[in-house]
């Protein structure tokens, strides 16, 4: 089933979007495919594979790629991720991929925003833009699409009717200009089956992504959110993290919990080298009994991985080094999509 409905609210049939520490049924991501974009494309490629073999222990992950990319993604992947080939533009899974929703009587779904290249940031997009549909097909899902332009990344859950996201990424003018936030607030929670909004100020100067929040800020579990910080005073993400945090302190959810909140520190920035690079910890993936870490060849990779062992006692944390797909923009987080385990 794919009946699409534009202007259906979920909510009216029940289905809200889990959060990410629910069970899964799988994971999809894309493979890497745009021209130009990292040094050393073999290095990346390697690099996905490490990742999608990571989740495969874990969970069943379904990699999507165009033709012209099978032989390469078929040598690095190993059993438990299945190749789907699709026409893709680019390989950020998260952002371009749809938002699954399930309901009581265990039906699966997914809501479908306009995906525009994080504000026209590249050419082309238009596979992209279908994707979230065209998975949906394939799980055999529903599909409530949306002229809100957004992307996965930008938005985390708990699940219980609240959603965290940023003031320097939906409301930019180069992804909904003629909305207010009151507007993309209402979107957001029709799309998520959610009641109530929150809104960190996010990152302005992380020009890639305009802050997507799973660069900044996670549910661990319904009540908890787990925050990234920079810990040097001298560097200007110091302030950054410090307003995200005075906006996160003392909110409450929609059920009206007041979030606690962890803390993990972010990696080394340069800023006199840095233009797109990630660095964040907060951008991981939580598998099915399992957290799947970044790793950067940095000296805070240890921490992080003890920080996510305490955080998650009963999963197992296994640590992936991506130096080569942060300079692309993003992390684990960002090339992963869940689709949760539905009746």
């Amino acid at each position: 089933m794919n009946d699409k409905y534009d202007t259906q609210d979920p909510r009216s049939l029940g289905f809200y979007m889990p959060a990410e520490f629910a069970p899964h049924t799988c994971c999809w991501m894309a493979w890497p495919c745009r021209p130009g974009l990292w040094e050393d494309p073999a290095a990346v490629a390697r690099e996905y594979a490490d990742v999608a073999n990571a989740i495969a222990r874990f969970e069943p992950v379904n990699m999507l790629a165009p033709p012209g990319k099978r032989d390469e993604a078929l040598a690095l992947l190993g059993e438990g991720v299945t190749l789907v080939e699709m026409p893709i533009d680019d390989s950020w899974a998260r952002d371009s991929g749809p938002n699954f929703l399930i309901n009581a009587d265990g039906e699966l779904a997914g809501s479908t925003w306009t995906f525009n290249a994080w504000g026209g940031k590249y050419q082309p997009f238009d596979q992209d833009a279908q994707m979230g549909s065209r998975i949906l097909r394939l799980a055999g899902a529903r599909e409530f699409s949306s002229t809100l332009v957004a992307e996965g990344g930008g938005i985390t859950v708990d699940g219980e009717g609240t959603v965290i996201t940023t003031e320097s990424c939906f409301p930019n003018a180069n992804r909904n200009p003629g909305m207010t936030r009151s507007e993309i607030e209402a979107e957001l929670c029709r799309t998520l089956g959610a009641e109530k909004v929150i809104w960190l100020p996010g990152d302005p100067g992380e020009t890639e992504t305009d802050g997507h929040v799973d660069g900044i800020a996670a549910f661990i579990e319904p009540g908890r959110v787990l925050l990234e910080i920079c810990p040097d005073r001298k560097l200007s993400h110091y302030d950054t993290g410090q307003r995200n945090l005075a906006a996160l302190s003392g909110q409450t959810d929609a059920r009206g919990r007041r979030l606690e909140i962890e803390f993990i520190h972010e990696g080394h920035y340069h800023p006199e080298l840095w233009t797109r690079e990630c660095k964040s910890y907060v951008n991981s993936y939580l598998a099915n009994d399992a957290v799947i870490v970044p790793g950067y060849g940095d000296e805070r990779d240890a921490a992080a991985v003890e920080t996510y062992q305490r955080l998650y006692p009963e999963r197992v944390v296994v640590q992936v080094q991506i130096g080569h797909i942060a300079l692309g923009g993003g992390g684990i987080h960002c090339i992963t999509q869940q689709q949760p385990a539905a009746a």
